[in-house]
């Protein structure tokens, strides 16, 4: 598993216990953000979403949503094309 390192990280993946997760592999921009943005918004506040994907670019894309909405991009792992990535909500 490749471990990619964010600027926000606070907490482990492994550590951070998901309260809801998406899978959006084989989904292609702008679907992954979109349905995490759509997620997110049903959550409360310190929860954890749980997203699966393989487009290439969310990683960027995760970055930039995080940055942009305040919530706390905790991790993303990648594990043979798949990202697994870890938001809490603020």
């Amino acid at each position: 598993m490749k471990k990619i390192t964010t600027g926000r990280l606070r907490v482990s993946g492994d550590q951070a216990a998901p309260t809801q997760t998406i899978d959006v592999k084989g989904k292609a921009c702008p679907i992954p953000v979109v349905k995490t943005a759509k997620a997110m918004r049903e959550m409360s506040a310190g929860q954890v979403l749980e997203v699966f994907a393989t487009d290439p670019g969310v990683e960027p894309d995760m970055h930039a949503w995080s940055k942009q909405t305040g919530n706390e991009l905790i991790s993303i792992d990648q594990d043979a094309g798949v990202f697994r990535i870890l938001l809490r909500k603020v």
